[in-house]
């Protein structure tokens, strides 16, 4: 037999018997009523079809339970990972993810930013767009409740808590690499706006400036719009295939997905890159990206420590929930990355 459906909190309080306020302490927290209202109000709930309204249960709350997270891309695999850590890690904390994504958008990313202050969510976490991002929207943020930036800090939101990868370190480790291993490397670079990729960039020209070899910089510059990650990787690897240059040396990528779209290019141009491979071509990426291990051949990468900085960033944020949301004693943490030796380098 069907239960009755019961949409409302009043025609809930009829139906069981206690008072609209009642109920509502009880979804907030059962321990806020009596013993014997509680046990009236459980059994009363195995009689109907009701299922409480989220957020009403908590407009009345000092905190809503809820963390509300901005991601740039909802296509991009290596942050679908890094949400999954993040949610996980709320979850075990007791807290409930809203996710906002930007869509590459700096206008969206405003208005996401706007959405979770008008959610009136106990805390935030944002990967941003980079320095593109409008600052003024996050510096908002960052005045009104406690705020934890991940993956990438634009430079004028340099006094936020920041979770993130070791770009010095994960780049030098895989530029010391590749130099052994061959010819001094190149650096296949983003258009100029991307701040990890801009930070990856500096750290190889200060590995090579420390290892004593000559630095080598392309595909600063968008070639063609909207060529995005591994598009950019394809068109300008193609350019310069095409022109006979880079075919048999170590070409380091700004990121995995430029990578992904380097190899491309490679096999446009009857190219093999790999150590056990014809010719001295090398292609290797930053991230470890989860397709890394399928590309043909399979791509050497460094490891972002995902889980890490996704559990990092939650707990810096509780931490910051537990206290007074000071903007003095920011933290960085910065999680060390780990070499991933393939087929490709």
């Amino acid at each position: 037999m069907a239960k009755p459906q019961i949409l409302t909190m009043m025609e809930l309080s009829a139906a069981i018997g206690v008072s609209r306020p009642t109920l509502s302490r009880y979804f907030q927290d059962p321990a806020n009523v009596s013993p014997a209202s509680a046990e009236r109000i459980r059994r009363g709930l195995e009689q109907v079809d009701y299922t409480p309204n989220f957020f009403a249960t908590r407009m009345n709350r000092k905190t809503t339970g809820i963390i509300g997270v901005i991601i740039p891309y909802l296509n991009d695999l290596f942050f679908t990972r890094l949400l999954e850590s993040v949610e996980l890690a709320a979850l075990k904390a007791g807290y409930t993810i809203i996710t906002q994504c930007s869509h590459s958008d700096p206008k969206i990313e405003q208005r996401a930013a706007e959405t979770l202050l008008s959610m009136n969510v106990d805390g935030a976490i944002v990967a941003p767009l980079g320095n593109d991002s409008d600052m003024t929207a996050y510096h908002r943020l960052n005045a009104r409740l406690p705020f934890v930036l991940m993956d990438s800090r634009p430079t004028a939101l340099a006094d936020v808590d920041f979770v993130g990868s070791d770009h010095v370190q994960s780049t030098g480790i895989i530029t010391e690499y590749l130099s052994r291993k061959g010819p001094p490397p190149v650096f296949l670079a983003m258009p100029r706006g991307n701040f990890n990729a801009m930070e990856r960039e500096n750290a190889y020209l200060a590995k090579m400036a420390e290892l004593g070899l000559p630095p080598c910089v392309i595909g600063t510059e968008e070639i063609t719009p909207l060529d995005h990650f591994e598009a950019h990787g394809l068109a300008a690897l193609d350019a310069h295939f095409s022109a006979g240059e880079f075919t048999e040396t170590s070409i380091l990528c700004a990121n995995d997905r430029v990578a992904i779209g380097a190899l491309r290019a490679a096999a446009q141009h009857g190219l093999e890159p790999g150590a056990r491979r014809k010719g001295g071509l090398r292609i290797a990426g930053h991230d470890d990206y989860p397709l890394c291990p399928f590309t043909s051949p399979t791509l050497t990468t460094v490891a972002q420590d995902v889980r890490a900085i996704g559990q990092a960033a939650m707990d810096r944020l509780i931490a910051k929930l537990h206290s007074e949301n000071s903007h003095e004693d920011h933290v960085i943490s910065l999680a060390k990355g780990v070499l991933r030796i393939r087929q490709s380098a």
